[in-house]
């Protein structure tokens, strides 16, 4: 008689019936972020400056054309009081005729070795926190402040009580940044064809 089906019967009855154990423990997993209290930055009119057409005839051989200046409004709105500082960073800065002190205004897209102009940034009777501020500059990331209101490129800009050598913690910021445009001497430039002005800046705001 073949017995081998019935212990392989009774095996797997065997190897079936287990005991039932209770877990001894249970996992907790705790999950979530922290972030850091932000400020938003915004400009008026979408950040952008629009000069328009500009006679080629107008524009001096011999000098820079200085365009009439524009304003925007820029507002810095926080979680709470923030120290920092708005930082210009030039994305045009290959086309600037003075790097350290102005924004460059793009190339002539027909002749590329051309430099359109300058682009000089400056803030304008800042306010914060209902209270009238002075602007304060620094060359060297932060460590030491002077008053200054143009915004070279690269420089930290900083919001202070008037007296103050250090930038203030600030929950609500509003001035005006003022922009100046130059256009480089007509001389230096192929104007046969329409030649679009193209600056281009991003103001980075840095937590001191």
């Amino acid at each position: 008689m073949n017995t081998f089906p019935r212990f392989l019967a009774v095996l797997l009855l065997l190897t079936s019936i287990q005991p039932v154990v209770a877990a001894s423990f249970v996992d907790v997993t705790v999950t979530g972020r922290l972030t850091p209290d932000a400020c938003h930055v915004s400009l008026s009119d979408e950040g952008t400056v629009d000069h328009g057409k500009i006679p080629a005839h107008t524009l001096s051989a011999t000098e820079f054309t200085v365009l009439p200046s524009r304003m925007l409004e820029l507002s810095v709105q926080c979680a709470r009081p923030m120290l920092f500082a708005l930082v210009g960073i030039d994305n045009r800065s290959e086309s600037s005729l003075a790097p350290g002190f102005f924004y460059g205004l793009g190339r002539n897209i027909h002749a590329h070795d051309e430099r359109l102009g300058s682009v000089a940034l400056s803030y304008r009777d800042p306010v914060g926190d209902a209270q009238p501020m002075q602007v304060l500059a620094s060359s060297n990331n932060g460590e030491t402040w002077t008053p200054e209101p143009n915004a070279y490129p690269k420089s930290y800009i900083g919001f202070a009580p008037p007296g103050d050598r250090q930038p203030d913690f600030i929950r609500q910021l509003t001035t005006r940044l003022r922009i100046d445009t130059s256009i480089n001497f007509s001389r230096y430039l192929t104007l046969d064809q329409e030649v679009p002005l193209d600056g281009s800046i991003v103001l980075d705001l840095r937590y001191l």
